[in-house]
């Protein structure tokens, strides 16, 4: 037995197995002291509180919720309220950084001004402190009664944003949004896997049009079906009373998040995609304008494309700190997934259980973003190897 010890190979998958089994009993050894000291203050532990209704009332929810209904639902709706708030942000954050890194290396001086100046501002601001600055505009503009409507349509208030809406079922609506991500990501992937490099790219077109079509078909068939019955299918809102009745209600709080996280998160983009830009060598630009490539094609055909390839790394990087940053919203009482749980923790007592709930939820959706945004940069990066 001492012979195997001989070797250094097994001597360091020693070390490494005993160096794991250390951890794992420090950790065995910290639950069983926590239940301990739990079932010494009479508290139980365990999972069982997920199915006792939660008492409490949430303020927004993408479906419906009511007091009576258990801690899992509401931690369901804490989790789509939290990726909600991301997708939209980070959707937003990337368009402003786009636009602000082509400006920060433009040659027009204005623009490169405006695009420094944005950058030096925002990048610059607590991101908590833009947010109650946000949630304070939004919750000082008029009041219902008081407000003017744009086309009768769009109402500014300090209770909401009041905008039409569809009398459809949300779950059809979900159905739908998913059936159109599902087709965007096989487009994405037939485009630039390589086991279709060889085919043509007239039939590449055909095929990706016919994908589009059926996607497009599918989702429009989910939303007449989801269609409730004996309502017009769009809502207009209308005033009732002391407020708005009918369309789609965006809260301040929502809003406050959604405009600050995307100004805030704008700035960091920017000076990603200014550097992936300023990363593109000089000759592949000249190298376009020779083959008489217009400004806009050589930009977004050949310079956008191949820093957003050097950058794309770090921008998972920002995706990731962005979704976190999701939790800023408990600050003004935006229902998100860190607030459902701290609720859920007052009303059970549950605490162990609801962080470690929280801790694996982020984890997850976390982990998920950055796989995802990997096998993207897989797909898109440039193979073999670049001489510069």
């Amino acid at each position: 037995m001492f012979s195997l010890f001989k070797s250094r190979k097994n001597r360091n998958k020693a070390l490494q197995i005993g160096f794991v089994g250390f951890l794992i009993l420090i950790v065995i050894a910290f639950i069983l002291t926590a239940r301990s000291n739990l079932e010494s203050q009479g508290l139980t532990s365990g999972f069982d509180f997920l199915d006792r209704a939660t008492g409490i009332g949430l303020n927004f929810s993408l479906i419906p919720y009511k007091s009576s209904d258990t801690y899992s639902r509401a931690l369901l709706i804490g989790i789509l309220n939290s990726i909600f708030v991301g997708a939209i942000s980070l959707t937003f954050a990337t368009f402003i950084g786009i636009v602000v890194g082509v400006m920060r290396t433009s040659r027009n001086t204005m623009a490169k001004l405006i695009g420094t100046t944005y950058v030096e501002v925002f990048r610059n601001i607590p991101l908590l402190l833009q947010l109650f600055f946000w949630y304070a505009i939004l919750i000082s503009l008029p009041r219902p009664t008081k407000t003017t409507g744009i086309f009768d349509m769009f109402f500014l208030t300090g209770r909401g944003i009041f905008t039409p809406g569809l009398n459809i079922s949300g779950n059809f609506v979900f159905f739908a949004i998913m059936v159109m991500i599902a087709t965007s990501g096989f487009v994405l992937w037939f485009n630039y896997s390589r086991r279709f490099l060889k085919f043509d790219e007239i039939k590449k077109f055909k095929i990706k049009r016919i994908v589009w079509i059926v996607g497009l078909i599918i989702s429009i068939v989910l939303l007449t079906i989801g269609r409730i019955p004996g309502t017009e299918l769009i809502n207009i809102p209308y005033l009732k009373g002391l407020n708005y009745r009918g369309g789609i209600c965006i809260t301040p709080e929502l809003m406050a998040c959604i405009v600050a996280i995307s100004i805030y998160g704008g700035a960091y983009i920017g000076e990603i995609i200014r550097a992936g830009i300023n990363s593109v060598s000089f000759i592949q630009s000249e190298a376009a304008h020779a083959l008489g490539l217009s400004n806009w094609h050589k930009f977004s055909r050949i310079i956008l494309p191949l820093a957003i390839r050097a950058v794309m790394p770090t921008m998972i990087n920002q995706y990731i700190w962005l979704f976190k940053a999701t939790t800023i919203g408990i600050a003004i009482g935006f229902v998100d997934f860190f607030m459902v749980v701290s609720t859920s923790i007052n009303g059970s007592g549950q605490t162990l259980e609801l962080i470690g709930i929280l801790m694996g939820g982020f984890l997850m959706i976390n982990y998920l973003i950055a796989w995802t945004l990997n096998r993207v940069n897989n797909l898109i990066k440039l193979k073999g190897i670049q001489v510069n």
